[in-house]
């Protein structure tokens, strides 16, 4: 009787030995699972094809940019923020529109159009760019990167930015 009764304890210790390591190898695998999916998953790309209405076409000259601002909706878990943003809108010889983001493709910095050098000037790492968004100089890697444009009557609207090719070297 007393071989039989630890025979029971011996059996019942191992079954739940095997089910506390069963376990602890499900939640360790998924929390692992969770984890690495974080570190080595792709970003989501939420809202990429979301036009915006940047208003009524300003009034522009050939060649010269001009900075406007408008009201982007952006999602951000449950909640939709409005966003204050903004773009280069210039008028090409062609009599096409060409919308530039406004941030350098160096660092991201704003930066502004210097109208006696008729150039897009960043202060953050001395970057230049052309009317047409080409680097001229400094450490910015590539062209400015460049709204899709539609136009709706007399309404600008935005698309995605679309990033420009790395100059060659």
């Amino acid at each position: 009787m007393a071989d039989e009764d630890t025979y029971r304890k011996i059996r019942r210790r191992h079954f739940l030995t095997g089910t506390i390591y069963a376990l602890t190898s499900l939640i360790l695998g998924a929390i692992s699972g969770s984890a690495g999916a974080y570190l080595l998953g792709r970003p989501r790309e939420e809202n990429r094809e979301e036009w915006t209405d940047a208003g009524e076409l300003p009034e522009l000259r050939f060649g010269t940019p001009q900075e406007i601002t408008f009201e982007r909706s952006r999602v951000d878990g449950w909640k939709v923020l409005n966003e204050k943003s903004s773009a280069w809108v210039i008028l090409n010889d062609d009599r096409t529109l060409t919308a530039f983001s406004p941030l350098c493709t160096h660092l991201g910095c704003a930066y502004q159009w210097a109208a006696k050098e008729k150039q897009f000037s960043c202060p953050c790492h001395g970057s230049r760019f052309g009317p047409r968004g080409n680097v001229i100089s400094g450490p910015a890697p590539r062209p400015l990167d460049r709204y899709a444009i539609k136009i709706e009557g007399s309404r600008l609207w935005l698309g995605p930015v679309k990033q420009t090719a790395a100059r060659n070297s």
